[in-house]
């Protein structure tokens, strides 16, 4: 069994550099070190600059160098992104002891571990994302192994121009299809009971998922998280994907959050739709998520916090007489969930605009999203994408926010 000190660095650094920690116990000769899949780690790929579906290592030493060590045949790919000063594979690094593990994830390990022996490094900072594996391997080879919960998340927080850019993008690319898919609700046919006919055949939940991803295919762009077309009763859970008929009258959240291929970036954006003539009560609903987000974004300025934002949102649904039920499902409208997240390369990136939630900084960006849900009458939200600056948020959003989306 092996045995290894953890310890935990706060960062004190804008870029959440652990170099920069102030009263931790990190040495300054440290190394920040990121490993695993770079396609599905959003920390690593940014360092990497290529999504490598094998394991990979990222390294940066004392003077600043950044080291790559990634499989083989991936070399060449990933000097070409431009972000290293120098790439590896894991037999430039076999184990003191002997050859390589023939298991790739284990080969990646002990090649980190050696490199680092062989520089003479005893301590290593990682962030959030460190596979134990590689941890593991660091422990056995008398590597400290200090984790900063900083490292990856403050730098990907503040979006440079370009980043801002790619999410612009996302968004108007989320929008036509948001507009194509709620424009086919508005217009469908009525058919039995109510039901919406497309084509001759029932719309439902999952074939207007369906034309959403083969919309979005077409423009390079996949819902790897899936989507939420969802009406009554499901709607009254906020976070249910929705499922079968959809139908006349009746509220339907549709929430789209796709994936660019090229940039990986997302966009992610909501609307409630509704085909005919919505209920005095839905109509009412609307109104209060729709004074409730002004209300958010009027907060969302640097220094501010997410759980101002928060405050802010409950002030005016609480207002509107609506109650608060976090965690449980009620019959009439209520607020079941924070007001939004940071969006990037990940849906879902801190901060949250909740209670709880941080300073807010300039150049990060939010959805901001109430919304109010009931099993009775289903639930109403609407979704745009925010850039904090200090003049003011810019909304990325184009689409009306209205229930009324028949173009004719």
């Amino acid at each position: 069994m092996i045995h290894s000190k953890l310890m935990v660095a706060t960062s004190d650094s804008d870029d959440g550099s652990a170099s920069k920690n102030s009263g931790s116990n990190v040495s300054s000769n440290a190394v920040q070190v990121m490993a695993g899949l770079a396609d599905r780690n959003a920390n690593l790929f940014r360092r990497l600059g290529i999504a490598l579906g094998d394991p990979a290592a990222w390294l940066k030493l004392p003077d600043g160098k950044n080291i790559g060590i990634v499989r083989d045949l991936e070399m060449d790919r990933t000097r070409a992104a431009g972000r290293l000063d120098r790439v590896h594979c894991p037999a430039d690094f076999p184990p003191a002891s002997g050859s390589a593990s023939g298991d790739r994830e284990t080969a990646s390990a002990q090649s980190v571990a050696r490199f680092l022996q062989l520089q003479s490094i005893d301590q290593v900072v990682v962030d959030r994302a460190f596979p134990f594996i590689y941890a593991w391997h660091l422990a056995n080879a008398g590597i400290a192994v200090v984790y900063d919960d900083d490292l990856g998340v403050i730098d990907r927080r503040v979006k440079t121009d370009e980043e801002i850019d790619w999410l612009r993008k996302a968004q108007s690319v989320t929008e036509a299809v948001m507009r194509q898919m709620c424009e086919m609700i508005a217009t469908a046919d009525v058919g039995s009971e109510g039901r919406l006919m497309f084509g001759g055949e029932p719309l439902t939940s999952e074939r207007v998922r369906t034309m959403a991803g083969e919309a979005f295919m077409k423009r390079n762009y996949t819902m790897s998280h899936g989507a939420i077309v969802a009406t009554l009763p499901d709607s009254a859970d906020c976070h249910h994907r929705g499922d079968g008929n959809l139908y006349t009258g009746h509220p339907v959240i549709v929430d789209l959050f796709p994936r660019d291929e090229s940039t990986r970036y997302n966009g992610d954006c909501t609307r409630t739709v509704v085909h005919g003539t919505p209920s005095e009560t839905v109509q009412k609903m609307h109104a209060a998520v729709v004074a409730s987000k002004e209300a958010a974004e009027a907060v969302l300025f640097p220094g501010r916090t997410g759980e101002e934002v928060q405050l802010a949102v409950e002030k005016v649904l609480v207002g509107h007489g609506y109650p608060i039920s976090r965690g449980e499902l009620t019959d009439g409208p209520s607020i079941q969930h924070g007001t939004g997240h940071g969006i990037g390369l990940e849906v879902h990136e801190p901060i949250l605009l909740d209670h709880g939630g941080g300073e807010m900084l300039a150049g990060e960006v939010f959805t901001v999203e109430p919304g109010l849900y009931g099993r009775q009458d289903g639930g109403v939200r609407v979704e745009d994408m925010l850039v904090v600056t200090a003049d003011g948020p810019v909304n990325l959003n184009q689409l009306p926010m209205g229930l009324d989306w028949n173009p004719n």
